[in-house]
């Protein structure tokens, strides 16, 4: 596991922010707890209000889920709070994700996104060459 925390620019935004921090985990389902506590704790610390850091923490589990189910080797967690917008980053090294899998009614999966989509102010899916890349933008005041 590798956890930095530092006003440092991020490579994954592109651009300087005030706050960020980066969690790299096995892509596996058991780690999915890990990636949501330490959101948990870091907002906290950053003194996100109760309400957005509520959202966030769901829409981190729900994209910590989805890589943990779709990535092969790894996931990382990115959040970046710049001004007042929190940026919440997830990669994992899976290829894109079809969206209708036979077999699997559609009332037990694929809410995920929809939850994130419903949460987020905006939300990006982008296939990389190593993998996949979500990111979820939510507005918390100050």
């Amino acid at each position: 596991m590798f956890v930095t925390d530092s006003p440092s620019p991020t490579s994954l935004l592109g651009r300087p922010c005030r706050r960020h921090a980066l969690l790299t985990l096995p892509a596996q389902e058991a780690h999915v707890s890990a990636a949501r506590h330490f959101a948990a704790e870091l907002l906290e610390t950053w003194s996100v209000p109760t309400g957005e850091r509520d959202s966030a923490i769901l829409i981190v589990d729900e994209l910590a889920a989805n890589a943990a189910q779709y990535g092969h080797e790894r996931m990382t967690l990115l959040l970046a709070l710049d001004h007042e917008t929190l940026h919440i980053v997830v990669t994992d090294s899976g290829a894109a994700v079809e969206r209708h899998r036979p077999g699997i009614a559609s009332d037990e999966h694929g809410r995920g996104t929809g939850i994130v989509e419903s949460l987020a102010q905006s939300t990006e899916i982008r296939q990389t060459r190593s993998g996949r890349e979500v990111r979820a933008c939510l507005r918390c005041s100050p």
